[in-house]
């Protein structure tokens, strides 16, 4: 019996110790997000706790106009000089270390230090009433902390590196929104762009246990509620292309905004950035804060609350929500501070699903919020399998699969002819072109840069 399960190489202590460093990868995966995810809650709740406080002081939320620029400074400051290379959402860095060859850049874009720097910076935005999303942080935390595995296996194969890179990133998503269907689709859509046999196995044990991880520590949770809405075949179908073509022109234009933004601003704003980022960084602020202000107190943090709402049949927003959510975030993303747009884009896509939902006659709005949120989302980042798929499980709505789809779809092409390039695709190439310019030796800041 020994021999024959040495033949199979089971009774290997290498073996057996690359999985147990695996397996505690993914576990750190899963905690890691559950952290970032309670502290990203408690982060807006003292936002707006001290928002309301100054209301009930008689300031409104004047107060704003000096939290979200102070906050935004510190930001811009501790990521350059303190954690360089953790600016963005994060996912662009994945994208790129999946492509790298050079471990020297890959162990300085997926540091544990820059992890660490991740996640204190990306509450310190929500804290401040940015409007950022956590899931992509957690994308590029998840891969620090299962390619530190990695490295923990001395000289592990560039093969096995980018497998353990493409699974970290995967449970991230898969934990931050526990939706495990959803990190495998998301892997294989963005991260990786293609689907590898060596790598599935890999991908798929890391969600799992990620996702055990996250289920034991938070329960079986739907990140954007519950809802039975359902899209009957005929008249209603007006919303599968209300919001996939409004939703592609709107994700196109986002993404376009911010690959110009990435590839530099021009003018007076291109010289602010280089050679003042924290005062560039403190009008950003203002701006964030007059956003806010305008739109009543609801453009801050993640969009969550916002979206949930919207999603489980509460009132309408007001109908310039989904403007001023996206300015919101442009705003935030171009500032230089660390931060993601999945959940602020699927908030954006929610206020689009509502504002257009009096146009299509007798469907629940529930229904058309729910293609909004998938529109806008398939056309910010051009992921149309991941986005039909993160929106379904994330509502526990399978009724809607096939409308999601069709929405998803149609948005994508559309968003193409705004911006051709896919938005995370492209700033990974950038990062990469970067990279090789410098011969692998560029400062992380350099390469991380939006």
């Amino acid at each position: 019996m020994l021999k024959w399960l040495v033949r199979l190489h089971l009774a290997s202590p290498a073996l057996w110790l690359r999985q147990s460093l695996f397996w505690a990868g993914a576990v750190l995966v899963g905690l890691a997000a559950t952290l970032l995810a309670r502290g990203a809650d408690l982060a807006q709740l003292g936002f707006h706790a001290l928002m309301r406080l100054a209301g009930a002081h008689g300031l409104g939320l004047w107060p704003v106009f000096v939290l979200t620029p102070l906050g935004l400074i510190a930001s811009v400051l501790l990521t350059r000089r303190v954690f360089p290379g953790a600016q963005g959402s994060g996912i662009p860095q994945v994208i790129a270390a999946v492509r790298l060859r050079d471990p020297a850049t890959m162990r300085r874009v997926l540091s544990l230090r820059i992890a660490i720097g991740k996640i204190l910076l990306t509450l310190l935005g929500l804290a401040c009433g940015a409007s950022i999303g956590r899931e992509g942080p957690t994308v590029q935390v998840g891969a620090a902390l299962m390619f530190a595995m990695g490295l923990a296996l001395r000289r592990p194969r560039r093969e096995l590196q980018r497998a353990l890179v493409l699974a970290g990133g995967a449970a991230g998503v898969a934990a931050a929104f526990n939706t495990p269907l959803a990190g495998i689709v998301f892997a294989i859509e963005e991260l990786s762009r293609s689907f590898e046999q060596r790598t599935s196995g890999t991908t798929l044990t890391a969600v799992i246990v990620a996702g055990i991880t996250t289920l034991a520590l938070s329960g079986n949770y739907t990140y954007f509620g519950v809802t039975s809405a359902e899209l009957a075949l005929g008249p209603a179908w007006l919303g599968v292309l209300l919001c996939g073509v409004a939703g592609g022109l709107a994700g196109g234009l986002f993404g376009r905004l911010l690959l110009t933004a990435a590839d530099g601003l021009p003018g007076p704003a291109g010289r602010l950035v280089m050679h003042h980022p924290a005062l560039f960084a403190a009008l950003c602020g203002v701006a964030l804060a007059a956003i806010d202000v305008a739109s009543g107190g609801l453009t801050a943090g993640t969009g969550y609350a916002e979206a949930r709402h919207l999603v489980e049949g509460g009132n309408a927003m007001p109908l310039l929500f989904p403007l001023y959510k996206l300015a919101a975030t442009v705003i935030s993303y171009i500032s230089g501070i660390p931060g993601g747009i999945f959940a602020p884009s699927l908030a954006i896509g929610a206020g689009l699903g509502a504002v257009l939902s009096p146009l299509v006659a007798h469907t629940p709005s529930a229904a058309v919020v729910l293609l909004g949120m998938v529109g806008y989302f398939a056309g910010a980042v051009q992921a149309p399998i991941t986005a039909a798929v993160i929106v379904m499980e994330m509502t526990d709505n399978q009724a809607m699969t096939v409308p999601l789809l069709a929405t998803s779809l149609l948005a994508y092409g559309v968003s193409r002819l705004i911006c051709p390039r896919p938005l995370y695709g492209a700033l990974a190439e950038r990062f990469l072109g970067v990279a090789k310019w410098s011969g692998g030796n560029a400062p992380s800041s350099a390469l991380a840069e939006r």
